[in-house]
């Protein structure tokens, strides 16, 4: 069953566009870039997520992560 999300898909889409022309602007490698978005995905757990709760949304992104990359 696909999974919807309460997020407009153009929305999200423009933001993951805005962020990768970012890394491209700074000629950021592909580890340079996964350090940089687990950082902000980091900063943002421990900015927004209260301190008893964090390490159950990070196993919830980790486990969705693992799941949305092609296996291939």
């Amino acid at each position: 069953m696909p999974v919807t999300s309460k997020y407009d898909d153009k929305q999200v889409e423009r933001i993951i566009s805005d962020v990768v022309n970012v890394l491209e602007q700074h000629d950021a490698s592909t580890d340079l870039s996964l350090m940089v978005v687990g950082n902000v995905a980091t900063n943002i757990l421990n900015q927004n997520i209260p301190a008893a709760q964090r390490q159950a949304f990070a196993e919830k992104f980790a486990q969705a992560l693992l799941s949305s990359i092609d296996k291939q």
